[in-house]
């Protein structure tokens, strides 16, 4: 049975819901459909567990609902990536505001003006990221952290070994976790 999935989202406690909220409840009562709403009062920036939540909940016929795009994602690859994934899941995607919909064949036909935007930024990034490092190397900047030297791989292999955990280690030196243990496998320890 075709459901919609009802997600709403804003950034802080202090502000409210009930836009978003009674927009998706008005959009499935048109439809007459169930309704199984989402709400999150999270930042965008942060994990978001209600839309986890929501993308779970899916299943093949759905249709995903919310307010806003920006509701939903920071960037057009963001949105991009979330769509594509219900689309394979075989679940259709609306915003109200927006006028996207694809349930319609326009609303296919700007699914696919997106994906097209959203590799053309991917590009965009991709070309920026290496002019600029381009443009470093010509001023004798050299990318990446510093080499860690052979004294402070052995300081780091004699703490692990003592016992100290890989994050309080990291936070002596400076360096990530994922270093420390780089460090302990090259060691064969």
């Amino acid at each position: 049975m075709t459901r919609i999935i009802g997600y709403a989202r804003v950034s802080t406690e202090d502000q409210n819901l009930d836009m978003q909220q009674i927009a998706i409840e008005k959009y499935a009562k048109e439809k007459n459909l169930e309704l199984v709403m989402y709400l999150e009062k999270i930042s965008s920036r942060k994990d978001q567990p209600e839309l986890q939540n929501a993308l779970k909940a899916t299943s093949k016929g759905d249709v995903f609902v919310i307010y806003k795009l920006d509701r939903l994602a920071r960037s057009t690859k963001e949105l991009y990536q979330l769509t594509d994934h219900l689309k394979e899941k075989g679940v259709e995607f609306v915003s109200i505001h927006d006028s996207f919909d694809t349930t319609t064949p326009t609303g296919k036909a700007m699914f696919g003006m997106l994906a097209v935007f959203a590799e053309f930024e991917r590009d965009i990034i991709q070309q920026r990221t290496n002019a600029g490092l381009e443009a470093a190397r010509k001023r004798g900047k050299v990318g990446g952290r510093p080499a860690i030297d052979d004294k402070t791989k052995r300081q780091v292999i004699a703490l692990f070994k003592a016992g100290e955990s890989a994050t309080d280690i990291a936070k002596e030196y400076g360096i990530g976790r994922a270093t420390v243990y780089r460090i302990m496998n090259e060691s064969k320890v």
